[in-house]
């Protein structure tokens, strides 16, 4: 939950911050590769043990067609951000997950707000440093693929977990400076390129 608030704020911080800076030539593969999941097991079949392997999905898209180095370019920040992004977004649903299972077990709602101080302050101790790293466009992205993973927007989120008063509120900040916690993700339509990205990402083949 906080990680999408943080997202809003660092949105609204680094705003005015952004420079046009020269295409990256590459992504620093070795520092953001996912490590592709292999599992090994083994299976009784008439009498014998058959040793198999499990692997990621591989998927084969056509080649991206560029029509020129600032289009290369665009798409070298697309990759390295979704590198950068993908693993908060998918620690955010976690967080939310647990934080949502242990709620439903509290007695009241003096004990369930009183869990959720103690969840934000441990949140902000160990994600404000890395969301602080985050560039705009990074920010941008995490709340869409916050969407992504929990199948629901930002601002869905806040007014479950915080209310809608605060829902409100941070929408409002996000949009000041150009972001929205409404923004969905449309793997299918405008965030096509960026699904192509993420499930090779997700599957070690980028």
């Amino acid at each position: 939950m906080l990680l999408l608030l943080m997202a809003a704020r660092l949105c609204a911080a680094q705003h005015g911050q952004r420079s046009a800076s020269p295409a990256p030539q590459g992504v620093d593969m070795d520092s953001l590769t996912f490590v592709p999941t292999v599992k090994v097991g083994k299976v009784l079949e008439g009498g014998d043990s058959i040793l198999y392997m499990e692997m990621n999905n591989v998927y084969v898209f056509p080649p991206v067609e560029f029509k020129s180095e600032r289009q290369r370019g665009a798409f070298m920040r697309l990759v390295k951000n979704v590198k950068t992004v993908l693993p908060i977004a998918k620690e955010a649903r976690q967080i939310m997950m647990e934080t949502a299972e242990y709620l439903e077990t509290l007695p009241s709602d003096q004990a369930r707000q009183e869990h959720m101080k103690r969840v934000e302050k441990s949140i902000m101790a160990e994600y404000k440093p890395r969301m602080k790293k985050l560039s705009y466009s990074q920010g941008k992205l995490l709340i869409k693929l916050i969407y992504r993973e929990s199948h629901s927007s930002g601002y869905e989120l806040i007014q479950a977990f915080l209310g809608p008063m605060r829902a409100g509120f941070y929408q409002a900040f996000a949009w000041a400076f150009g972001a929205s916690l409404k923004k969905e993700y449309d793997p299918e339509g405008v965030d096509r390129l960026t699904e192509r990205v993420v499930l090779m990402v997700e599957a070690g083949q980028l």
